[in-house]
C-alpha cells in the first residue's frame, strides 16, 4: 500500500505536480490531496492502486521494510517529467 510520504517523494523524485500524477493515475485531483494529506483521511484502496500504478509506470520503485518505508527513481526512467 502506497502511503502519503511515498506519493509525495516520488512526485518530488519525478518532478510532477498533483495534478501530473492525478491525471497520469486517472484519478480527482481530491481523491490524490486526500491521499497525500497524511491525516489519515479515507481513501479508495482502487485510488491507492491507481497511483501507484501511475508511479511505478514512470519508474518508481516503492519501498517498505521493517525499519521504514521509502521510494526509488530507476535510472532513465524519470525523464518523463511533465
Amino acid at each position: 500500500m502506497i502511503t502519503a510520504r511515498q506519493s509525495r517523494a516520488a512526485r518530488a523524485l519525478l518532478g510532477w505536480t498533483q495534478e501530473t500524477l492525478a491525471d497520469e493515475a486517472r484519478v480527482s485531483l481530491t481523491a490524490l490531496k486526500r491521499l497525500e494529506s497524511g491525516n489519515r483521511l479515507e481513501v479508495f484502496e482502487s485510488t491507492r492502486d491507481q497511483v501507484r500504478r501511475a508511479l511505478e509506470s514512470a519508474g518508481i520503485v516503492l519501498l517498505s521494510t521493517d525499519k521504514g518505508e521509502g521510494v526509488l527513481l530507476l535510472h532513465g526512467r524519470g525523464d518523463r517529467q511533465r
